[in-house]
């Protein structure tokens, strides 16, 4: 575990001394069990984090498997029912779940995944921060087109705008796609926040060069990268320290798989998390999505999911404390 102090921006006790002051609060650390019989868990407890001016929950909802879209593998199968969809979203809202995460390129061809916020959560609330994704291409079928070049970016931002049915979008993540140079294209969204369309901007997919260029051009309040127990490339490359550092929210998607696939931990994930599991009365997803929001409090969580059960379970996942000896049993390597 890191014990970098990030300065200026949160205040927060845990296992590990890390010292943050403003931009994230959080309850104390110490070792938490997760029972069915615990009072029901809000989003707020695993404390909070600001994007830019925008303070969200720490544990938010990412939309993609709502689609049932096939999309590289993940989310596949058939999408859940329209109302269902819906009563998930509402549900994370009222448990007090404030960070969306969504595009306009989430589809299928019988669910989108902002027409979905929009029929469940509109008209938003002011605490409601929507986060979205431009960059790549996909046609009405769902197959991909690359990269939209620098002067696609408004029409993809005003996509979503229209179907959110929003005049301005809180957050747009680049989602970097093959791209080495991020200049231009950075520099497009760059605009679009000056003429408003765009409140905050972050990135996705990216290298720690990357981040360093968009920095150069306009502040970037969130990177989104895969991130997990088997998937630490953010830990070797640096990434995760330089965002810790800069004070901008580390925010990995599948976190719950460290991999592809935004799937279910099972019982196959080694002794040292069925073990961690079993202490705290809960599940290996929830000591995964845990141990994700123990790698410092910048570090966000958007855990997606089409079941209401596995929505209750992720958020409470935000309640429960690991200790040094849970996390140095998580972290110990595999025989």
């Amino acid at each position: 575990m890191d014990s970098a102090a990030v300065t200026a921006q949160s205040t927060r006790g845990a296992t590990e001394s890390e010292t943050v002051t403003a931009r994230s609060t959080t309850v104390t650390a110490e070792s938490t069990t997760v029972t069915a019989a615990s009072a029901p868990v809000t989003a707020a407890a695993a404390g909070t984090w600001k994007l830019g001016d925008l303070e969200v929950n720490r544990v938010g909802f990412g939309t993609l498997r709502l689609t049932g879209n096939g999309m590289s593998g993940n989310s596949d199968g058939a999408p859940i029912d329209r109302e269902v969809a819906v009563g998930i979203l509402r549900s994370a809202v009222e448990r007090g779940v404030n960070h969306i995460d969504t595009a306009s390129f989430y589809f299928s061809p019988l669910r989108s995944a902002n027409e979905l916020i929009n029929r469940a959560l509109a008209p938003y609330t002011d605490d409601l921060v929507i986060a979205t994704k431009v960059g790549p291409w996909r046609d009405p079928s769902g197959a991909w087109l690359g990269m939209a070049g620098p002067g696609q970016l408004r029409g993809q931002v005003e996509e979503n705008l229209r179907q959110l049915g929003r005049d301005h979008l809180d957050v747009v993540n680049l989602r970097v796609n093959g791209i080495v140079s991020v200049a231009e294209h950075f520099g497009a969204l760059a605009e679009l926040r000056e003429a408003g369309l765009v409140r905050h901007l972050g990135l996705s997919c990216v290298t720690p060069e990357q981040l360093a260029e968009a920095q150069a051009i306009a502040p970037v309040v969130c990177v989104q990268n895969p991130y997990g127990l088997d998937q630490r490339l953010a830990d070797t490359n640096g990434l995760i320290d330089s965002c810790r550092r800069q004070e901008i929210a580390f925010v990995p998607f599948f976190a719950i798989s460290g991999r592809r696939r935004e799937a279910p931990a099972d019982d196959t994930h080694g002794d040292g998390l069925r073990a961690v599991a079993r202490a705290h009365g809960a599940t290996p997803a929830q000591v995964r999505l845990a141990w994700t929001l123990h790698r410092g409090p910048n570090v966000l969580a958007i855990p997606g999911t089409s079941d209401p059960g596995h929505l209750t379970q992720n958020i409470a996942a935000g309640a429960l404390r690991l200790s040094r000896d849970d996390l140095d049993r998580l972290e110990a390597p595999r025989a």
